[in-house]
């Protein structure tokens, strides 16, 4: 099949077109770097030329709540009309497990204007909810580093490795459109602070970690909110797995 990934050039974009080819797939790369602008559907028409598939894994950057939302939405109305004048017959979007249960934070606002949009759209859909994945809490922890400390929030999740997510995301962008899929997760809660000091520690970085709830990261998010639900897919790869990888 030929398949588009929009967001190709992302982490876990480029490990969801490979994933795509391991299968024999033809995978189209989607990205601003590569000539396709998302935002103003500049270079999407010639991008989904004969293109059966897409699989979103778009990101958008750190910024407020409206201007977020405003992102999300331009560039998910622009990549369903332009699916809609190719012919293209399912759309996969990643999105987050629990999206609907976190109000405050600027990204999960956003991506529920993009499942909605997508959900009320014209092309066939799946939607793929996600836990966190196991690279999270490091990079949490490097927004707010300076001078070696870095607050983090005592978040509990239940991380899944980006190469697990992205093999799911090319096994279901082959199947039909089924709707909402049931959540995705590694086999194991874990702290996101214990995260990001066992990771900094497998990568030779020194960082004093100090939990808080007073940044990116509230209490609304504090429990089991962040937890799959309870008919989540269990991915393979455990963290002290992905971990080993990283020393």
């Amino acid at each position: 099949m030929r398949i588009a990934v929009a967001g190709a050039t992302g982490s876990i974009g480029a490990l969801t077109v490979a994933a795509l080819e391991r299968n024999g797939h033809e995978a189209v790369r989607i990205s601003r770097t590569l000539g396709v602008d998302l935002s103003t559907g500049d270079g999407l028409d010639d991008a989904l030329a004969g293109v059966e598939v897409v699989v979103d894994v778009t990101n958008a950057p750190a910024s407020g709540r409206d201007e977020t939302i405003a992102y999300f939405g331009a560039i998910t109305r622009n990549l369903l009309a332009a699916e809609e004048r190719a012919g293209v017959r399912h759309h996969v979007l990643l999105s987050i497990a629990g999206v609907g249960r976190v109000e405050g934070n600027a990204h999960y606002a956003g991506k529920r204007e993009q499942e909605r949009l997508v959900a009320a759209g014209p092309v066939p859909w799946t939607i793929v909810p996600a836990t966190q994945f196991h690279d999270f809490a490091a990079m949490v922890a490097s927004w707010t580093e300076r001078d070696g400390v870095a607050t983090i929030a005592p978040l509990l999740i239940q991380p899944i490795a980006p190469a697990d997510v992205a093999d799911i995301l090319a096994e279901l962008a082959a199947g039909p459109p089924q709707g909402r899929y049931a959540d995705l997760a590694g086999p194991e809660p874990q702290d996101l602070l214990d995260m990001a000091r066992r990771t900094n520690e497998a990568r030779g970085h020194t960082v004093k970690l100090v939990p808080t709830w007073s940044g990116l990261f509230g209490p609304d998010m504090a429990g089991d909110v962040l937890l799959p639900g309870e008919d989540a897919r269990i991915a393979p790869t455990t963290f002290d797995d992905w971990l080993a990888e990283q020393r």
